[in-house]
């Protein structure tokens, strides 16, 4: 892959990536700096992409493992006023349902977002969180159930 393809893959797959980075990371410039350093990361390990049409794929498990490094290095203590101030933002960027699927717990919330919001499959979300397929179906139907109760409250 060369320097023009991957940097219009990179830019076809800019939304895509934010909002996966948003499904993971709490703070809105951790999901800024976690899409810029996977952004960065694939281009300096573009020859480990075997074949071209996985690129999705493949810089969508880098982005995830740089929200969890980032989450891990960046461990804070959330006091009630930041929580609500952020609380407050999503609610005026983002649909009421995505509000409701933040509310769901991080492993159902990622596979959630890759089936519904981002339309990986269940085969192509078990490759990228390494997990078997039927953990993926089993977190989808949970996230059903939960998103269901959400919203009937």
């Amino acid at each position: 892959m060369d320097k023009q393809t991957f940097q219009s893959n990179v830019l076809s797959a800019e939304d895509m990536l934010y909002r996966v980075s948003k499904s993971i990371c709490f703070y809105e410039s951790d999901c800024e700096d976690a899409v810029q350093q996977a952004v960065l990361n694939a281009y300096e390990k573009l020859d480990s992409l075997r074949e071209e049409k996985y690129f999705r794929t493949w810089i969508t498990r880098i982005l995830i493992n740089e929200c969890y490094r980032l989450n891990k290095l960046k461990y804070r203590e959330v006091t009630f006023a930041e929580y609500a101030l952020t609380n407050e933002a999503r609610e005026d960027n983002y649909s009421f349902v995505f509000t409701e699927i933040m509310k769901l717990p991080p492993k159902i919330r990622i596979v959630v977002q890759l089936y519904y919001v981002e339309d990986y499959s269940v085969s192509e979300i078990a490759s990228i969180l390494h997990i078997p397929s039927g953990t993926v179906k089993s977190r989808l139907s949970a996230g059903r159930e939960k998103l269901k109760d959400l919203l009937e409250e």
